[in-house]
């Protein structure tokens, strides 16, 4: 099957679906058809969005998956977000709205950190 394609290979204007064609009876429907928002999406958000929702979204769990931290995880589901048409959540994000409970938890039961520097962290001290 052919990749999507989103933008013009010489000029990068948007194109747009002109037809579709029935693959058992091919019956033809021409005209002008609108894109579902979904399609703006590249093939990278398209990715991250499918595994957003295989883990409920679950944030923690998508930047395990991907290898990434939580703040990269959540930089790309708002370049997701963004791409949708959807206005960025108001006022910045705050360190203690950025702190992974279960994250820190973990690093505490693996001994990466003591129970005073767990306390600061989940305070948004540190």
């Amino acid at each position: 099957m052919m990749k999507r394609l989103h933008r013009c290979p010489v000029c990068e204007g948007p194109l747009q679906v002109l037809e579709y064609q029935c693959s058992r009876c091919g019956t033809k429907i021409v005209g002008a058809f609108p894109r579902t928002e979904f399609e703006q999406l590249t093939e990278e958000q398209l990715a991250f969005l499918r595994l957003f929702l295989q883990f409920r979204g679950n944030l923690s769990m998508v930047a395990q998956e991907l290898g990434v931290s939580r703040p990269t995880a959540r930089a790309r589901l708002d370049e997701v977000l963004d791409a949708l048409g959807y206005p960025a959540m108001p006022g910045p994000i705050t360190e203690e709205e950025s702190v992974d409970v279960n994250e820190v938890l973990d690093r505490l039961e693996r001994g990466e950190i003591t129970i005073e520097e767990a306390e600061r962290l989940l305070k948004g001290e540190v």
